[in-house]
């Protein structure tokens, strides 16, 4: 087999490079602007294209398949030239499809969990020494590469993202999976650039729950009420089990899970982590592991990169740092620390980074979603806004949308120095972005306050 990759530098693209190197597919793939991770990563295994650019004497005859990232548009030369040449052209999601059409496919779809939650099963199958495939969102501890593909593993657990396949493929990502057993863990609007509408967005996991095989399974939460309703539209025949919150209890700072036979410490916190485990839980159920082997593996689980990630830590003080920017997500991770030490202060940080949380009209949507925390902070950046086109927003606007006691800076540098200047004592900081606050090394600054 010889395929290339067209848009090879991407985070998902690189990862499936090498992963089809690994099963001794030859690789070679295109992108015009390649940086870290993806180019160390692409060097290590000898896949980091000779030059930056595009080259359609990349594109031969010979080529069992090209693989269209989603960085790559309509006019690519590369494209084009595979398209005259007639050959198999895949996206991401069809191409792994491909990969794994023979194995039990599990896909885990929602607006928010949907990474812990499918590192929570890589995490349980492999400490029992199960054989899968696997794509997740994040770094894991214990794992080389976000995306492996073997021969012969029974499995295949996907990470489900909603977006966009290809430049030629409008569908969703976790669509084309065409998974057997599949998990919904929450819907809240978002992709606001793709699906303008709330409406729109929701036809999307319509969409998935109908295409569920007859002889499938639906896992699902049952403490959302937009997936309540979406249940009804499987086919007949799709196993229906629904999942919700756990019996647990917070002691000293520390969360344990309860079951008849006794508790299981945990590593990680929060009402959205417990239901992402239950929802985790179910599927290894189908994967054959008990619950007590479940919860015995859990017990050593420490998330997820970027998912409530401790960066710094003294006896007064945590520091985490969280991909949360959407609004559930925002108010879910809030909710979490504040359970977990009630009697600390709380300083919520985040940053306005993705293109829905930049654009006037979904800003609202964050009404209230940092109420919980003691001092809120809100960063955004102009020139980002200009750079994604949108219209511009104002301090005024951003405060006016998130209600309540809101401070918000333009400027990350103020936004630092005023965090400097605060006692951490009974304190705990929560960082939350998909981005950096525009350069900022937040370990290297997490460790710096606690230092004080």
């Amino acid at each position: 087999m010889k395929v290339h990759l067209i848009a090879t530098g991407g985070s998902a693209m690189h990862n499936l490079a090498i992963a089809l190197h690994k099963k001794g597919i030859t690789v070679t793939g295109s992108d015009d602007e390649i940086v870290d991770p993806a180019k160390s990563n692409l060097q290590k295994f000898g896949l980091l294209p000779p030059t930056e650019g595009w080259d359609i004497n990349r594109i031969t005859p010979d080529l069992d398949a090209v693989i269209l990232g989603m960085h790559a548009t309509a006019d690519n030369p590369e494209l084009k030239r595979a398209q005259e040449l007639k050959l198999k052209i895949y996206s991401y999601p069809e191409y792994l499809y491909e990969q794994t059409k023979n194995k039990t496919r599990v896909v885990i779809g929602g607006s928010h969990g949907k990474t812990t939650i499918t590192a929570m099963i890589l995490h349980a199958l492999r400490y029992h020494k199960k054989q899968f495939d696997y794509l997740v969102g994040a770094a894991l501890e214990g794992f080389e590469t976000s995306l492996y593909l073997s021969n012969d593993s029974p499995f295949a657990i996907f990470e489900g993202d909603e977006y966009l396949s290809s430049t030629l493929d409008k569908r969703p990502k976790f669509l084309l999976y065409k998974p057997q057993i599949g998990l919904i863990s929450g819907i809240a609007w978002d992709h606001v650039n793709v699906f303008p509408t709330y409406r729109s967005y929701i036809e999307q996991f319509e969409n998935f729950v109908k295409e569920l095989p007859a002889n499938g399974t639906l896992v699902y939460c049952n403490e959302d009420e937009e997936v309540r309703k979406l249940v009804a539209m499987a086919v007949p025949g799709v196993k229906k089990i629904p999942y919700g919150l756990p019996d647990y209890v917070v002691e000293n700072g520390i969360t344990y899970w309860i079951e008849s036979w006794g508790k299981t410490k945990l590593d990680v916190f929060g009402k959205h982590n417990l239901l992402n485990m239950n929802g985790a839980k179910q599927v290894c159920q189908l994967l054959g592991l008990t619950d007590k082997q479940f919860l015995e593996a859990i017990s050593s689980f420490k998330g997820a990169a970027r998912r409530l990630q401790t960066v710094a830590h003294t006896p007064e003080c945590t520091i985490y740092w969280d991909f949360a920017h959407s609004p559930s997500k925002l108010g879910a991770t809030i909710q979490a620390v504040k359970e977990q030490f009630p009697n600390r202060k709380l300083v919520a940080c985040m940053e306005l980074h993705t293109f829905s949380s930049l654009t006037k009209e979904f800003l609202k949507e964050y009404k209230n979603t940092m109420g919980l925390a003691d001092v809120r902070k809100v960063y955004f950046n102009p020139h980002v806004i200009e750079h994604k086109r949108l219209a511009a927003i104002n301090p005024d606007e951003v405060k006016q949308a998130f209600g309540g006691n809101v401070e918000i800076y333009t400027d990350s540098a103020k936004m630092v120095s005023d965090l400097k200047s605060m006692t951490w004592k009974d304190t705990n900081l929560l960082m939350m972005s998909s981005g950096n606050f525009d350069g900022v090394n937040i370990k290297a600054f997490a460790q710096e306050l606690v230092k004080g």
